[in-house]
């Protein structure tokens, strides 16, 4: 099996840290975030990661010439000369094929992508989309009105949505659809639904970090010390 990590993005909301550590180099628990996610893709039977690199991508490369990979995974590096966006990034990876999967490279999860992939397949999908349960809580007031009065009135109310997980799985046939250029990943999946192609949902209920901000990147860390064990890192002496 073959991933591809997106590892290109700027990190602007995870400033001042991502001014000098490129964001998928930020540690969680003894190791970058991104030496876990390659270290749990190879325990599921990834065996050759193409990764999407831009932003600081020399200073991820160098660290990995040094700390190595595990022993049974192929690394290869590819460089956007310009932003191409979550899904026109595979326009630079050569020799896709088949089923593979796509990934953002700042991502803490104990996802098992064996059940996910066994999902895509049997779906028969051109793309599959890992999905999160995530409640999102609303810090005002939430008031219904009609005609200049209030009907109703709902104190920090906490809704639920299916969140994107950063986590997808593809099947070749679906980068026909990527346009020349900057493409991301939402527009992908428009195109997909237009042309009448079937996009899967595969809902988990694993750990998740997305690790865009200073907030999760801080979660993660707690999640991480407080259950080491989880993520396959070892406890703290």
């Amino acid at each position: 099996m073959r991933a591809v990590i997106f590892a290109g993005g700027l990190g602007t909301r995870m400033r001042p840290y991502t001014s000098v550590i490129p964001k998928p180099l930020l540690p969680v628990g003894d190791r970058p975030v991104l030496q876990h996610l390659l270290g749990t893709l190879a325990r599921d039977g990834v065996r050759e990661v193409d990764l999407c690199v831009s932003h600081l991508g020399g200073l991820i490369e160098a660290y990995f010439a040094h700390a190595g990979v595990p022993d049974d995974l192929t690394l290869r590096f590819h460089y956007e000369d310009e932003p191409l966006g979550t899904a026109g990034a595979l326009a630079v990876v050569p020799g896709l094929s088949g089923t593979f999967l796509a990934m953002n490279g700042d991502i803490l999860t104990t996802l098992d992508y064996r059940a996910l992939i066994g999902h895509h397949v049997a779906s028969g999908a051109a793309l599959t989309i890992a999905m999160h349960h995530k409640p999102v809580g609303v810090e005002l007031g939430v008031i219904s009105s009609a005609d200049g009065f209030v009907t109703g009135y709902d104190e920090k109310p906490v809704m639920h949505f299916d969140v994107s997980m950063g986590i997808y799985v593809y099947d070749e046939r679906a980068l026909a659809h990527l346009p020349d250029g900057l493409c991301q990943f939402p527009d992908l999946v428009l195109r997909l639904l237009d042309a009448g192609e079937r996009v899967a949902a595969y809902r988990s209920a694993a750990e998740w970090f997305d690790i865009g901000t200073v907030a999760e990147y801080e979660r993660a860390s707690e999640a991480v010390r407080a259950h080491p064990d989880r993520f396959d890192l070892p406890h703290a002496e």
